[in-house]
């Protein structure tokens, strides 16, 4: 079970009616399974509703609220649907706020509200006691004997488990739901009846969002709304759900109708954030709350209809003013690292091969702003353009007119005699346009930069993206090396947007022109004779496929360990109006063959600065055998 659609309601309520009460929580419920949802969560005390006072103290209330719950059951027992709903439990002549956990005609357990708030509006213990502290107990109703009763209970059905707590808990210093996420609970629950006060609203949401990143969890989240009682409190319905520190789905508060909201929630990514997360297992340690495990099954799990939002770009922030932040912190951890490699070896000069292409453009970008945290001089930046058999006019001029207009030392070394020298050395045949005949170029070119930097005191910066050492990309001990990396990190998606960044927010308006053209260059490493106009013969993603799709790819591979099959079916999701599935599946099988096979490259990488949360390098975040059989 990959994923599971779950779904957060506010019922219309009357104070102390519980058979309206139950009719209202009974349509929300028909209209979730209808929805496909799998598991509902209702508010705190919804059967009589929160605000009954002194009333939770009459038994004429508490015994209608059984014999709802009773009722409720009984018109739910052919629904192939999860219920968290609220409700008082008298026991043993002790009242608890409780949270029911009902499937199909039957109550799988019973979790009482861990901490009861006292202060401020709150006098919740005139009537409640704290369950905190309450576990494997075993409770008797008028019509189920041996109901589990307890804060430890999970109920499960294959990947996915649900846990609960009660308002309050989440707002104390370690939430009940931090030991439910230990004990395994991926979802959890929090049935609430938390009242509006003004950027209340904005307090919650960040609780729930903290929590659910801190638990690796998905939170749904459900409040009481605007039908309790106003003698002196307003509640909003506020209805949330939310994924590891995100949130999914969010209602308009204040609605005055049933409501209902829905979202799908990625169990698969949380199980895998889960086993990545070294801390969170080790954190069990301090556990000593052992589970009950209640498990169930649902009849069909099987997703409907698939409407979760798959981001196209999951590297690159759809939000334009997010994007610019994550743009100017991603310059500052570039240019911060490259700084210290420079303030350590103690060379004040930084050599770099210019093509007019992105990767360098970009590199070329992060030494500028370097040079200038340094207070080191531009023309101590030493730009080497090199043009080849492939070279054409508009990436020739670009990498010209940019480097003179930041100021930068340019030359000119042009490898042609010298690639068709070597190709004579070694008996290649300069007509053959093969992979020797490309690499010549490549190693030439790295060569020429090498020792210029040896000659002039310098490092040598390296431009080559995080989406060209994944394909493997690169020439061996071509431009796959130099002394220091600045891009290895970045994927080619991002590339465009750190560049178009730069034109935008940084730079002057004859740069900007500049680096507008490169941005609308096709992506090429130019090592293939231009055609007889002069332009691009040899495009990159006409022969590895398109670095968007490669993005993704990588990023659901490596972020959460997805199988093939997976990512095929999020791609055909997030891509449907731009790609067929046939060209999503012929691209992924690329993908996944040059990745195991270009191992043996990444595992020779040189320095360079971790910018995102994935990363191929060696010594860092991916330790990979060169001899993995590829997926197929």
């Amino acid at each position: 079970m990959d994923f599971i659609k779950v779904a957060s309601a506010c019922p219309i309520t009357k104070v102390g009616d519980v058979n309206f009460n139950i009719s209202n929580i009974l349509e929300c419920t028909k209209d979730a399974v209808k929805n496909g949802a799998k598991l509902i969560v209702f508010p705190e005390l919804s059967i009589t509703s929160y605000t009954c006072s002194d009333l939770f103290l009459q038994s004429t209330l508490l015994n209608k609220s059984i014999e709802g719950i009773h009722n409720l059951l009984e018109d739910t027992k052919n629904l192939d649907i999860l219920i968290a709903v609220g409700a008082p439990l008298l026991h043993k002549s002790t009242l608890y706020n409780a949270a029911y956990i009902l499937f199909k005609g039957k109550i799988l357990g019973i979790v009482p509200k861990s901490y009861i708030p006292n202060y401020s509006e709150f006098y919740e213990k005139r009537w409640f006691t704290e369950g905190i502290g309450i576990t494997n107990k075993i409770i008797d109703l008028p019509f189920q004997k041996d109901i589990d009763f307890g804060t430890n209970l999970l109920f499960s059905c294959a990947d996915f488990t649900f846990g609960v707590e009660i308002c309050e808990d989440l707002w104390v210093t370690i939430p009940p739901s931090s030991y439910l996420a230990l004990i395994g609970a991926n979802i959890i629950g929090n049935l609430s009846a938390s009242n509006e006060l003004v950027s209340k609203m904005d307090y919650r949401r960040d609780l729930i969002k903290n929590q659910s990143a801190r638990c690796i969890c998905s939170y749904i989240y459900s409040s009481a709304g605007v039908h309790e009682s106003t003698t002196d409190l307003l509640f909003s319905g506020h209805l949330l759900i939310g994924e590891n520190g995100g949130i999914l789905k969010e209602n308009k508060r204040f609605q005055r109708d049933n409501e209902v909201i829905y979202s799908i929630v990625d169990i698969f990514k949380l199980n895998a954030e889960r086993m990545k997360n070294l801390s969170f297992r080790d954190s069990t340690r301090m556990l000593n709350m052992s589970p009950k495990t209640i498990n169930f099954s649902y009849e069909d799990v099987v997703l409907k209809e698939f409407d979760r939002y798959v981001d196209k770009h999951p590297f690159v922030p759809s939000n334009d003013l997010e994007r610019e932040i994550r743009s100017k912190e991603i310059f500052n951890i570039q240019s911060s690292a490259l700084a210290k490699r420079f303030e350590h070896t103690g060379l004040k000069k930084a050599v770099i091969g210019i093509s007019g292409g992105l990767d360098s453009t970009l590199a070329l970008l992060v030494i500028v702003k370097t040079f200038e945290l340094l207070n080191y001089p531009m023309n101590n930046i030493v730009a080497i353009t090199m043009p080849g058999f492939g070279t054409t006019d508009r990436t020739y001029n670009n990498a010209l007119s940019l480097c003179r207009e930041l100021g930068c030392d340019l030359r000119e070394i042009n490898i042609v005699k010298a690639s068709l020298q070597h190709f004579e050395d070694i008996g290649h045949d300069k007509d053959i346009h093969d992979v020797t005949y490309e690499n010549v170029q490549a190693r030439e070119r790295t060569q020429i930069l090498m020792d210029l930097a040896n000659k002039e005191g310098g490092l040598l910066i390296g431009t080559g993206d995080l989406s060209e050492l994944a394909l493997g990309w690169c020439t061996y001990n071509g431009d796959h090396m130099s002394m220091y990396s600045v891009n290895p990190s970045i994927p080619k998606s991002l590339v465009r947007y750190l560049v178009r960044y730069v034109a935008e927010k940084e730079s002057t308006s004859t740069v900007r022109s500049t680096l507008i053209d490169i941005l609308e260059t096709p992506v090429s490493p130019e090592l293939l004779p231009k055609d007889d106009e002069g332009k691009i013969t040899q495009k990159t993603e006409d022969i590895v496929g398109p670095y968007e799709l490669h993005d993704f790819f990588l990023y659901h591979f490596m972020k959460h360990g997805s199988s093939k099959e997976r990512i095929f079916f999020l791609a055909k999701n997030a891509f449907k109006d731009d790609y067929s599935e046939d060209e999503i599946q012929k691209w992924l099988d690329k993908f996944m063959w040059r990745f195991f096979t270009q191992q043996f490259k990444r595992s020779a990488l040189p320095d360079g600065p971790k910018v995102g949360s994935i990363s191929l390098s060696p010594r860092g975040d991916l330790r990979m055998p060169s001899d993995a059989a590829p997926w197929k």
